[in-house]
């Protein structure tokens, strides 16, 4: 692949946007401990390295369990995981691989009686956004980029 562009510099108007709704989520009801879990849980899915480095060393500074998040790639099997989280990862799951589809109905039933409307919403739209954060960084990849990540890097964004 020839050098991608580079985003950062680039994309600076459209990058602005998506930070955008960060900070809006930065202010949601949902606990940042269980949205950094779930930005962590679908960069897995999408295989974001950059994303996967970033939100890993947030959880970590933040005090989440390393053994959690080993082993998130298998959460249904393990027990480290409230109902609540469990229901916010099969959300966040079933809106990255939507496969043509509507949500599963139980994934919605089981959502909607861990979250209010406020925060299912929020949910949501922490899904996109992450979903589009990585999308952003597999289209642009900068390989020297991951593992310089510290935690709070982008908190001015």
């Amino acid at each position: 692949m020839k050098q991608p562009i580079n985003v950062m510099e680039k994309g600076q108007r459209a990058l602005k946007a998506l930070n955008s709704l960060g900070a809006y989520l930065g202010k949601s009801p949902i606990e940042q401990s269980l949205l950094h879990l779930i930005y962590f849980r679908v960069s897995q899915v999408n295989g974001c390295a950059f994303c996967l480095d970033m939100h890993s060393k947030d959880l970590l500074a933040e005090g989440e369990n390393p053994q959690r998040l080993f082993v998130l790639d298998a959460w249904r099997e393990a027990p480290f995981y409230s109902e609540r989280e469990r229901a916010a990862l099969a959300w966040a799951e079933a809106l990255t691989r939507l496969n043509g589809s509507h949500v599963d109905e139980v994934i919605y039933e089981n959502a909607r009686q861990q979250f209010s409307e406020e925060e299912l919403i929020d949910l949501t739209f922490a899904v996109i956004a992450i979903n589009s954060y990585n999308r952003v960084n597999i289209a642009f990849p900068n390989p020297a980029a991951v593992g310089m990540y510290t935690p709070g890097m982008f908190a001015h964004a």
